[in-house]
């Protein structure tokens, strides 16, 4: 086991018989960790941060995909799930649940709309750390946001740090190892990235960083059988609903004065020996990527944005199927036979489901007869068992790639396609529209906004709320977004 995994031996709490004041002090200081005081000294200096201009920039295209995917998501079966729900619960009137004129305490505002986050397939991805960040971070900063009166240069901070913190959590445990040993990444990085960014919103010193990241770790679970969840209301609830709750609570009871563990990273049975799956999967827990180029590596400059409003593994073979449709004029009643190439954990997720959005023989069907793929298409459940549309998916072969498999977290994708005329042809997209190697543009980004909240809001508040997300550094107090939220 490493240095850093294994820690000292003594916990903090444990002070030898006669220490007292000073020598206590030096005592429990020498028993936290270099990375601890790393991270938590730059959580506690992260609202007051300037960051870099791209980093704001790419932060506030996060921040609007995220809203979009939130209003668009209240109207999905785990959006309407989650707004009924916390219709029952109450709440102080802290932070408001989009989508609807309910106002409640921090935690329940983060739950429903964490939920309504990733109540589909529309929000952002951190391909190196596999999760969906967004879902659970930017609910959680705005409820804080709002429970704390702060301006949205601070949320603005506050989010990026999020991302920053969240995604080398899953770093340092390896995370498609972890995935394989059943962890949910999806729930851990993301649980201390809300919890990072919901902290630095409270105004917490370093001290308090601490605590609240002892408080996450306590709280932070998630086995992956939710890739069984028929109806996404589970997995809203554990992508998004369950971190970005459990982030503000840690950050509310630490605001309150809860004391925790010093430094929950390292020393005796330390977050790090728990989830240490070495004899599983052949590598130990890296704890020193918490710290690694913290303010110099911006993690939401790596985190994807979906063109389209599927499933992730979908997104290159779309992208490679309407250029194949663009290029050639394919219609579906020119096709023979199509064969998708994705990597093997893709290929296992989408495989003739029963949603439409994460289906991806469905999706390829609807965009050979529709020449696009929209948000309504990939929602209409109807036209799952459409004829025609049963027919050209008919049509449609999907395989796991082991050549694909090898370059991820790469999501690659390569179609092709036999014309009934004879002849075939073939495109391999290694970078899919909005990653970070081939990212969206401003205009991109609130295109895909404004028509998802529009369709909720109407097209004069959708107007609204995606000018006032482009100029969030100069809004005073975030609840002043509230009117532009509800519907």
């Amino acid at each position: 086991m490493t240095r850093e995994a294994r820690g000292v031996r003594r916990e903090a709490g444990g002070d030898e018989p006669g220490m007292q004041g000073k020598d206590r002090s030096m005592k429990n200081k020498r028993e936290i960790s270099e990375v601890m005081q790393a991270v938590s000294t730059y959580i506690a200096r992260a609202a007051k941060k300037p960051l870099p201009k791209p980093v704001l920039e790419k932060t506030k295209h996060h921040v609007l995909d995220t809203i979009a995917a939130m209003v668009s998501g209240s109207r999905l079966p785990p959006g309407k799930a989650a707004i009924s729900y916390i219709r029952t619960r109450g709440g102080t009137a802290e932070a408001c649940v989009i989508g609807s004129r309910i106002v409640t305490s921090a935690e329940n505002a983060a739950l429903a709309n964490g939920m309504l986050g990733h109540a589909d397939e529309t929000d952002d991805s951190h391909a190196p750390s596999l999760c969906h960040p967004g879902c659970a971070i930017v609910p959680a900063s705005l409820a804080m946001a709002e429970k704390e009166r702060r301006d949205g240069m601070s949320f603005l901070r506050a989010v990026a740090l999020g991302y920053d913190i969240g995604a080398r959590v899953n770093l340092s445990l390896h995370p498609y190892e972890f995935r394989e040993a059943g962890h949910s990444t999806h729930a851990f990085g993301p649980m201390f990235g809300a919890a990072a960014a919901a902290g630095a919103l409270a105004g917490m010193d370093a001290r308090q960083a601490r605590h609240l990241l002892s408080y996450t770790a306590q709280q932070c679970s998630g086995v992956s059988c939710w890739m069984r969840d028929e109806e996404h209301i589970e997995k809203a609830f554990d992508f998004g609903g369950m971190p970005a709750r459990n982030g503000v609570f840690s950050a509310t009871m630490v605001a309150h004065g809860f004391s925790a563990v010093e430094d929950v990273f390292s020393g005796e049975r330390n977050f790090f020996i728990a989830y240490d799956e070495r004899h599983r999967v052949g590598k130990p827990p890296e704890p020193q990527r918490l710290a690694q180029d913290l303010g110099k590596t911006f993690e939401i400059m790596n985190t994807n944005i979906k063109r389209w409003s599927v499933g992730s593994p979908i997104q290159a073979p779309l992208d490679s199927l309407i250029d194949l449709i663009r290029e050639h004029r394919i219609k579906a009643d020119d096709v023979e036979h199509v064969t998708v190439r994705v990597a093997r954990q893709g290929a296992n997720t989408t495989d003739n489901r029963n949603m439409p959005d994460i289906c991806m023989q469905h999706m390829c069907a609807v965009m050979l007869i529709d020449g696009i793929v929209t948000f309504e298409s990939a929602h209409d459940e109807k036209r799952m068992k459409d004829k025609r549309v049963l027919a050209v998916r008919s049509k449609v072969e999907l395989i796991g790639d082991e050549a694909l498999t090898r370059v991820m977290p790469s999501r690659q994708g390569i179609v092709d396609i036999r014309l009934k005329d004879g002849r075939t042809v073939s495109r391999h997209t290694k970078a899919v529209r909005g990653t970070s190697e081939n990212p969206m543009t401003r205009a991109e980004v609130d295109e895909k906004a404004y028509h998802l909240l529009a369709r909720i809001l109407g097209k004069g508040r959708a107007r609204g709320l995606c000018d006032a997300v482009w100029n969030l550094e100069k809004l005073r107090d975030m609840r002043s977004l509230r009117p532009l939220l509800r519907a």
